[in-house]
């Protein structure tokens, strides 16, 4: 083999091998997932099944690439939340105001017409996350954005710190930040979020 080969067959290697490490990540983040075996605190909490990819695709969330929390399959969130309305929700195990607003969440969505809700669990182990949905008869489908400071999910939505924090993801695919209130205290006001009245 003459030295331009080989040289040529190195480069060729090197494109192969970025273009595998770019297909897995997102803004250089490695999807996430779960440590441990989850089996026994997967079936105790009871998850719903995340929900199957819909007839498109949320540009904000292409390519990020979750574990379900409730069963470790892994989930294309852009294609799963597409036809909306969805309202995708940012908790934490640690996190008092989620403690609260989640039971809430799973009432919310019991109610005739309510809009999807798919949770994210971030900044916290998936054990402890199965745990506590375990704990507050929390069933609603959820997926796992890691237990570091930053995630798939939260890169792409440019999540503040302060958690809870609920997007609303429209039929239209535009995804957006509900500031008003942060923190759901009642079903009325998740439902007046989704459907934009103040």
């Amino acid at each position: 083999m003459t030295r331009v080969t080989k040289l040529a067959l190195g480069a060729a290697v090197l494109v192969v091998a970025l273009i595998v490490a770019l297909l897995t990540t997102r803004d250089g983040q490695a999807p996430a997932k779960t440590s441990g075996d989850l089996a026994a605190a997967r079936a105790k909490a009871a998850l719903a099944s995340c929900p199957p990819p819909g007839p498109g695709e949320v540009a904000k969330l292409r390519g990020v690439d979750v574990e379900c929390l409730g069963d470790g399959s892994r989930v294309d969130l852009a294609k799963v939340v597409s036809g909306g309305p969805v309202l995708v929700n940012l908790w934490a195990s640690w996190c008092e105001p989620c403690r609260a607003e989640l039971p809430l969440l799973q009432r919310y969505a019991a109610l005739p017409g309510a809009a999807r809700v798919l949770l994210v669990q971030v900044a916290s182990s998936g054990a402890d996350g199965l745990a506590m949905l375990s704990e507050l008869g929390v069933r609603l489908p959820s997926v796992f954005d890691g237990d570091g400071q930053s995630g798939p999910v939260r890169t792409a939505l440019k999540a503040p710190s302060s958690l809870p924090a609920t997007y609303l993801v429209t039929a239209g695919g535009d995804v957006r930040l509900i500031e008003n209130p942060r923190v759901f205290l009642n079903t009325d006001q998740v439902r007046a979020a989704v459907e934009g009245t103040p």
